[in-house]
């Protein structure tokens, strides 16, 4: 926890200090998070996990129309599996839910609304995430009767640097670190931030070098809301 103070210390200082006109924001809201099914990216709505993402962004001003968002964020990402309701005799519903500390650093376009501190803006950019915590969780009836089990989640403890090989894989166990696209959009109103953003993630989940089964990344869907510094 202290390396992620420092690390947002260091990141609004060089907000600060980028260029006169920037600012910062703490920010947070809801997830919607899954994972693509096919290699296409196509996912499964049923398999949606509710999660949350809180951190700061800044917004650094690089012309007329152009800005640069980059943040630090602690999210939620995962997906859930269900057969049948709470309701029935036999019910199955199992859940990954995965934290990452995740960087985003997004482009955008801004749009000036009536007042001059107000503007709709819009934008794409790279993130990477490291895993710090998360959980597995079964629960569901089998004729009725109850059970429930969790765990934590194991993660490989991978190089990065090292593309041809992950260190730590195995049956189970889900990558550490996470990189991907983002697509954002969002509103400015005199110091409170709307945004919405759509994480596409480019790394399979699992950890282990030979899987067929490599269409499994994350996706997130992300509103937030935002108050100046």
């Amino acid at each position: 926890m202290k390396t992620a103070g420092f690390t947002i210390i260091a990141l609004l200082f060089v907000i600060g200090s980028f260029a006169q006109d920037s600012r910062a924001y703490i920010k947070g809201g809801f997830n919607l998070a899954n994972v693509s099914i096919a290699s296409d990216g196509r996912i499964d709505d049923a398999k949606s996990l509710a999660s949350f993402n809180v951190g700061f962004m800044g917004d650094v001003t690089l012309g007329k129309l152009l800005a640069l968002q980059p943040g630090i964020l602690f999210t939620g990402k995962g997906a859930k599996s269900q057969s049948g309701q709470p309701s029935d005799l036999t019910y199955f519903k199992a859940t990954s839910n995965p934290y990452y500390i995740e960087i985003p650093v997004n482009l955008v376009v801004k749009l000036p609304l009536m007042s001059k501190s107000s503007a709709v803006f819009f934008g794409a950019g790279p993130y990477a995430a490291i895993s710090i915590a998360g959980k597995n969780k079964t629960e569901g009836k089998l004729g009725g009767v109850a059970y429930s089990s969790s765990s934590n989640i194991q993660f490989s403890n991978d190089d990065p640097t090292t593309f041809n090989e992950q260190e730590g894989a195995g049956f189970g166990i889900m990558r550490r670190f996470d990189f991907g696209l983002n697509a954002t959009a969002g509103l400015e109103l005199n110091g409170l931030l709307l945004s919405a953003n759509y994480g596409y993630g480019l790394t399979k989940i699992n950890s282990t070098a030979k899987n067929n089964d490599d269409k499994n990344k994350h996706r997130v869907l992300s509103l937030s809301i935002g108050f100046k510094l």
